[in-house]
């Protein structure tokens, strides 16, 4: 098994409809893509109702793999570009990936 060594993971959740400009975003700052999973959740801001049924507002989650030493640019991109220092809007959170095996591009 060949691992890609010094990856990141880039996880962000944000309302429906505002990922391709964070998307957009990732990859003006070194991210070659993403993937994008439809989800649903609330957060303390989120807590609407309809007739008294509570909702669950829609969210996207991009998954973005970056190479460590741009991590922080492409995740500087991501506050940018979908407004995250607001509440609300959604959040972004960083793994370290242990193993990555699949992406064969990488490997050099």
């Amino acid at each position: 098994m060949k691992s890609i060594p010094n990856q990141d993971l880039i996880v962000t959740i944000i309302k429906k409809g505002c990922c391709e400009c964070v998307i957009d975003a990732t990859r003006q700052a070194g991210a070659e893509g993403a993937t994008i999973i439809p989800a649903r959740g609330t957060g303390i801001h989120e807590q609407k109702k309809l007739l008294g049924i509570p909702i669950e507002p829609e969210k996207e989650v991009i998954f973005t793999i970056v190479p460590e030493e741009k991590t922080d640019e492409v995740l500087e991109a991501i506050i940018k570009a979908g407004n995250l220092e607001n509440p609300g809007t959604g959040i972004a959170f960083v793994l370290d990936l242990k193993y990555l095996v699949g992406a064969v591009h990488l490997l050099k």
